[in-house]
């Protein structure tokens, strides 16, 4: 009697401890989709690999597409889907930025390639099962080009028993004899409504609630990058409570507030130097990323009317990109701001927009 006791205590402990463990994971796993039925905007990608688990044939896979569009949820939801309980034996998930080089593929990727696959075993009985492994290289594009070269030739070897899905941001940077052995799939940066959607999906089954402002700035700043808006929303709920304000949104995110950036629009539109260097001393004391100014510097330029179009074009096509790569090698944020901004004031200059 004691024994069952203590046995019935004990599991319940375990499920309190599965409980809380549920609670304490990265909403961006929590939510991911389960099935591939569930990803959100990418009907043509869906939709092909529905047929694969149907018919149980896949190629090997390129996909291709910005961040947070859905590459790797895709992938691992039709996984799941085709292995069921056996997945963790027959897939083999790598983040090809952090083992990126040619010995990851001639050790790690080759060792689990060329081993055989057993038949499908009884726990899986109602799953497809294919006779074949996958390999899932994220974040490819960061890898060598000697390492993709002997990829190349790892894919011919062993493509009767596995198939790789190769995931990147850039196709461009996947080498062509690796890339034209692939169905490739691009992926759009998710919509607005379908962004809007799972937001508040998520906000309803973690008992938030949103202002409509909030899911407005969440939906701007991830600019269509679905997991960011899901991440920053779950930092906004922890730090800030159980109601998400836009104010708690742009807090989290680093955003620069945009009546700062328009400040600073409007001190390059002065005459004095001293106006503009007074507002850049003070942005700088905020704490604000310089980068981060500088991408919505150059959102607000682009929307900003009346412009002369040829100084306008050289200021977001040329300026900007010289002083983003000043500061990515190392440059002084503070000289290349009043830089940057001194060359807004020209186009204003130019377009007699100066205030008097």
């Amino acid at each position: 009697m004691l024994k069952a006791l203590g046995g019935a205590k004990g599991e319940t402990g375990g499920v309190s401890k599965g409980a809380v463990s549920d609670k304490l994971l990265p909403w961006v796993e929590k939510y991911r989709p389960k099935k591939v039925t569930d990803v959100a905007h990418q009907t043509e990608v869906v939709n092909a690999l529905r047929k694969t688990i149907e018919t149980g044939n896949m190629p090997h896979l390129l996909f291709y597409g910005p961040p947070g569009s859905g590459k790797t949820s895709c992938i691992l939801a039709a996984a799941k889907e085709l292995f069921g309980p056996i997945y963790r034996q027959r897939v083999l998930e790598l983040n090809a930025s952090d083992e990126r080089g040619i010995q990851v593929v001639r050790e790690k990727i080759r060792r689990f390639a060329q081993g055989l696959v057993r038949g499908k075993p009884a726990e899986a009985a109602d799953y497809p099962c294919p006779p074949f492994k996958i390999i899932i290289l994220d974040e490819a594009d960061n890898m060598t080009s000697e390492a993709q070269a002997a990829l190349r030739r790892t894919m011919e070897t062993y493509c009767r028993v596995t198939r790789f899905c190769i995931i990147c941001n850039y196709i461009s940077r996947i080498i062509e004899p690796l890339a034209s052995r692939c169905a490739k799939f691009r992926f759009q940066t998710v919509g607005d409504e379908a962004h809007k959607q799972r937001l508040l999906s998520i906000q309803k089954s973690e008992g938030l609630t949103m202002d409509e402002d909030a899911v407005e700035a969440l939906m701007k700043i991830a600019d269509g990058d679905l997991r960011r808006s899901v991440t920053l929303l779950q930092s906004a709920s922890t730090l800030y409570g159980s109601h998400v304000s836009k104010a708690a949104v742009v807090e989290v995110a680093g955003h620069v507030p945009d009546q700062t950036v328009s400040r600073l629009i409007e001190a390059c539109r002065s005459e004095t130097f001293d106006e503009m260097k007074e507002e850049i001393t003070e942005i700088q004391a905020m704490g604000y990323q310089c980068s981060q100014m500088l991408e919505q510097l150059m959102m607000a330029m682009l929307r900003f009317p009346n412009l002369q179009n040829i100084p306008k074009a050289v200021l977001l096509c040329v300026t900007f990109p010289t002083i983003d790569q000043r500061l990515t090698e190392g440059a002084d944020e503070t000289l290349q701001l009043l830089s940057l901004c001194m060359g807004i004031r020209e186009v204003f200059a130019k377009s007699k927009m100066l205030r008097q």
